[in-house]
């Protein structure tokens, strides 16, 4: 067997699949950035002549890796001037029963997941949805798990809504020359969010009931200690850092007042005054060992709470990322605090706030950092962006004309596309260029809303594609198929779409998409149908991943507000992978039958 494959595929085809294997085992296991490790996937496959240098760097002048590009500034548009966060106002209400909470949940961030980033919707609801569930007297982790799945199904419902639909497009319409219409998943898409929000209702007690890991953080004095140095403290005159009152063992010194209540830089060379107070966090009952030994006493009252603190340095909370450098290490064994100008006071694990120095706790993924902040720390700096999800922003945008506008112009988009009268790029231009113009958000919002690792991967997974397809792969895996499946068009369509889906619990769905599109186009040719209808099967599949938390960026972002484990995805998500996947394929055959090529 090994024998025919080697002689079945050449010198090409086993350096595109050794390169692709290579390449998804170093995003599965190490923590790499994703868009360096498809940049030298390309660079292997031009190296070694797989691909020449048009077809190697051919992604990066895709139409639809364009039209990803110049939908952030549009996006960027909605978001500064506050259409989010006036539909979330108007729409969540205050349902009386579980079952309309999920519904009123799901269907408009389903709907606004059908025009905007899935991660930009979530981002803004994990917040609302935590103070929402509160006032339902429900746990946040019924509700933010449902909260991913629909994004996820809302953005299958246009082409612009999920970057595999805009990928497979872009393929099909370089294959064939056809282009896509904006709601050619629509329907089919409809359908599975519909379906989708009845089985979440349906299997709700699947759903974990977790503590939120914010109520580990409820009460201050659970992890801070207020200390004043008497008029007659030994240490008067010498520097924190001399009197060893700045690095401790078990905590952190977060704020320091003197005597006129002034709040003091904390540097280890900062004066130590009679009737100054110090503020520790950490483990509490080291920090009063210490503050014996240093004859330090008690604060006559606190200042140091959740809601009141000095408003240069305000408490933050975040969450650490999956594949976040900071996993497997502690806040004390690196620089991270003087490099961000940070203090850690607390970390919590699954809502229960670990009882060790905060600066000591080695960290995992999902675990909530309670972080003292400058006010306007930027938390979209790489050293913080790539390990940190920070939530509670201050940056609210005021509601008023921009608003108006800005969804003027994204309606104008979309029925402007959908009604074939602009193609989709050029409509995605005019309205960039509109939200500048009228003044939605300003160049430098634009720039920075612009996420070039998420272009550089499309790019990238778009060459890979051509790579599998070019080298015979696409071919070869999709006669394996046929010889498995026969050759009954619905049980082959079937068959890949079940792999696909499960296939993008574990790689980016952008890459699945890429991956599993000439496969599938192969195979509906040598069936003798138009690839069409399993195209958009295919659509639907691979942005169907509900069963890991690593299966799309949106189970990552609520993974540590919820306070869920991995094997909570699981419980439902399987069943729901199996779910979508009967109603994908059910509602694609219904609205795109079959058709033999002529």
């Amino acid at each position: 067997m090994e024998s025919v494959l080697f002689l079945g595929f050449g010198l090409d085809a086993w350096i595109t699949i050794a390169t692709v294997l290579g390449m998804f085992s170093i995003l599965l296991f190490t923590k790499w950035r994703s868009d360096l490790v498809f940049l030298g996937a390309i660079g292997v496959l031009y190296i070694t002549g797989v691909l020449d240098a048009k077809e190697a760097f051919s992604g990066f002048s895709s139409t639809s890796v364009i039209t990803v590009g110049v939908l952030f500034v549009v996006v960027a548009g909605l978001t500064h001037t506050g259409v989010l966060q006036w539909i979330v106002k108007h729409l969540l209400g205050t349902p009386d029963s579980y079952s309309k909470a999920v519904t009123r949940l799901m269907l408009p961030v389903a709907v606004l997941s059908s025009f905007l980033s899935n991660t930009t919707v979530v981002t803004l609801f994990v917040g609302i949805v935590k103070m929402w569930a509160r006032k339902l007297g429900v746990s946040p982790s019924k509700l933010l798990i449902p909260l991913s799945y629909a994004s996820g199904m809302g953005g299958v419902c246009t082409l612009i809504g999920t970057p595999p639909n805009l990928i497979i497009s872009g393929l099909y319409e370089e294959k064939t020359g056809e282009v896509m219409n904006i709601l050619t998943t629509t329907i089919p898409g409809l359908f599975c969010l519909g379906i989708g929000v009845l089985s979440v209702i349906a299997l709700r007690r699947l759903l974990p009931d977790r503590k939120v890991p914010e109520s580990a953080f409820e009460s201050t004095g659970d992890y801070t200690v207020e200390l004043l140095v008497p008029s007659d403290n030994p240490y008067i005159g010498q520097t924190l850092g001399e009197a060893g009152l700045f690095h401790i063992n078990g905590g952190s010194l977060i704020k320091m007042y003197h005597f006129d209540n002034v709040p003091m830089p904390v540097t280890e060379d900062e004066p130590i005054m009679g009737c100054d107070r110090l503020i520790y966090a950490g483990q509490i009952d080291e920090i009063i060992d210490m503050s014996r030994s240093h004859r330090l006493v008690s604060a006559d009252y606190p200042v140091f709470t959740m809601s009141e603190i000095d408003s240069s340095r305000p408490l933050r909370t975040a969450y650490v990322k999956f594949g976040s450098s900071l996993i497997g290490t502690t806040i004390g064994g690196s620089s991270f605090e003087k490099d961000n100008d940070m203090v850690l006071a607390a970390v919590a694990r699954r809502g229960e706030r670990i009882n060790e120095a905060p600066r000591n706790v080695v960290l995992a993924a999902g675990d909530t950092l309670l972080l003292v902040c400058p006010k306007n720390v930027n938390v979209e700096t790489p050293s913080l962006k790539d390990d940190l999800q920070f939530f509670d922003s201050d940056d609210v945008p005021n509601i008023g004309r921009g608003t108006i506008v800005s969804t003027a112009i994204m309606i104008a988009m979309v029925a402007l596309s959908a009604f074939g009268v602009i193609p989709l790029l050029q409509c995605a231009f005019l309205a960039a260029a509109a939200m500048l113009i009228c003044r939605c958000c300003n160049m430098e919002q634009a720039m920075r809303a612009i996420n070039w690792e998420i272009l550089m991967v499309f790019a990238g997974s778009a060459v890979l594609g051509l790579a599998i397809q070019k080298t015979g792969i696409a071919e070869w895996l999709a006669n394996g198929i046929l010889d498995v499946c026969g050759t009954n068009p619905l049980v082959v369509m079937t068959a890949i779409c079940f792999v696909g889906t499960f296939v993008t619990e574990f790689i980016s769905n952008t890459a699945a998409g890429a991956m599993f599109f000439p496969i599938m186009y192969e195979a509906a040719e040598k069936l003798g149908y138009d690839p069409f209808p399993f195209l958009v099967a295919l659509m639907v599949s691979v942005s169907s991943s509900f069963a890991t938390p690593i299966g799309s960026p949106t189970h990552m972002l609520v993974y540590g507000p919820g306070g869920y484990r991995f094997s909570d995805f699981m419980r439902i998500g399987l069943l729901m992978n199996l779910i979508i996947l009967a109603a994908n394929i059910l509602i694609v055959n219904i609205v795109y039958p079959l058709t033999p090529l002529p």
